[in-house]
């Protein structure tokens, strides 16, 4: 049977993933996007037609209307399962998606690949939030050998590989791992989200969930700070923060302490604190003029459309995992990283970097998957696979892995 792949969402991360499958469809095979928007699926298949990038003209890509109405909703994806038969999905559609398209593809036989975990804080799901949602499926991947790869982005995803990286080759016991993210970049826009305005902005007011000392630990964020010299863009100062990657690892990686550190300029949080401090980050609903509106969607119809933003982006992007351990019984330290050009990703697929970074890895962990090499027949963090041929391929699709050891920096 020839491969098949279907894509959920219509974002700027879904517009990366069609890109680098149009790119590798001779082992992806036909495309369909799939969202609530078809108009936004429509407007990415344009663009993969406008820069050239569909490898194998003879493969159809083409896209459907998904309405996902909430978390119970399976049978609304196994329909269109049914329709577009495919063998793998790219899950790129909300959080609050994942468990539907999980179920369906457990009751269709699709192989499964997301980038976020649900993170549902009504639940108030205790850490790790993976444990309640999508490891509550583990069981029923294993039983039918069905492939699922979870949290398959950037950060989490390929920080994940980082970790399984420096572990197989340059350490014999871990103790600390920081993962780093800077936007050194510049959209021209006086406030924007680089990708979903909801998920983004609650993910920034969430406390700071923290791996330290093998036990979970809290603060209010944007409370603890460093500063680090990254590797081409320089001194920047990052932010402790909660972050998906730390919920998988603190139970699938061995190591005393993990945390996420994201970089935000004084701007940027001034104008989040306003926004605050003025309730249009409460996403419980209120009344006005005796409708009931959700302040933060209202918030995110006015932001931005982070696809709109790559037109005008330039600088860089610089995400890494800072790695603390000991080697042959001498104390050792490595950042593994990536850097990452917003004008070059608009010249290729017409994104900006931080989609970009997003949605390469999803593409290259399906290929892997289609290729045989990830095909694990049960449900994984990228943490648990071999990193090798994922980083290897990541250096194919765009994204090359970089290693500072010391005075040394050399590409995997």
């Amino acid at each position: 049977m020839e491969n098949t792949v279907l894509v959920i969402g219509a974002g700027g991360v879904g517009w990366v993933v069609a890109h680098k499958c149009a790119q590798n469809n001779d082992i992806m095979g036909d495309i369909c996007i799939a969202s609530k928007t078809v108009e936004k699926c429509d407007a990415i298949i344009e663009t993969v037609h406008e820069k050239d990038n569909l490898k194998d003209k003879s493969k159809k890509l083409y896209s459907k209307e998904l309405v996902i109405e909430g978390e119970k909703d399976v049978a609304s994806v196994v329909e269109v399962i049914q329709e577009v038969n495919p063998n793998i999905i790219i899950n790129v559609a909300p959080p609050d998606c994942n468990l539907p398209i999980i179920d369906a593809c457990l009751e269709t036989g699709v192989a499964y690949i997301d980038t976020s975990a649900c993170d549902d804080e009504e639940d108030e799901m205790p850490y790790p939030w993976y444990d309640g949602h999508e490891w509550a499926r583990r069981d029923q991947f294993k039983e039918k050998g069905l492939t699922a790869v979870l949290s398959a982005g950037f950060d989490p995803g390929v920080v994940n590989a980082y970790c399984a990286y420096a572990a197989k080759h340059h350490f014999d016991t871990i103790d600390t791992v920081d993962i780093m993210d800077v936007n050194a970049g510049d959209h021209g826009r006086f406030f924007a989200t680089n990708f979903d305005p909801e998920t983004n902005l609650i993910e920034i007011l969430e406390d700071a969930g923290y791996w330290e000392d093998r036990q979970w630990k809290e603060c209010p964020h944007h409370t603890i700070s460093r500063t680090y010299d990254f590797p081409v863009v320089g001194e920047r100062k990052v932010y402790l923060m909660g972050h998906d990657e730390i919920h998988s690892l603190s139970v699938l990686f061995d190591a005393n302490t993990i945390r996420f550190w994201m970089g935000f300029s004084d701007h940027y949080l001034n104008v989040f604190n306003v926004l605050k401090n003025c309730g249009m980050l409460n996403w419980n609903p209120i009344k006005v003029d005796g409708q009931e509106v959700v302040p933060l969607e209202v918030l995110a119809e006015c932001l931005p459309d982070p696809t709109e933003l790559a037109h005008n982006y330039t600088g860089l992007t610089c995400i890494g995992n800072l790695v603390q351990g000991r080697q042959n019984g001498q104390e050792k330290e490595i950042f593994v990283y990536n850097i990452c050009d917003h004008e070059k990703c608009y010249e290729e697929v017409g994104s900006q970097a931080i989609s970009y970074t997003a949605g390469v890895p999803a593409a290259a962990a399906a290929i892997l998957i289609n290729q045989g090499v990830w095909d694990v027949k049960m449900m994984a963090n990228v943490e648990e696979l071999d990193p090798d041929p994922y980083l290897s391929m990541l250096t194919k699709l765009g994204l090359p892995t970089r290693v500072r050891n010391g005075e040394k920096d050399v590409v995997v």
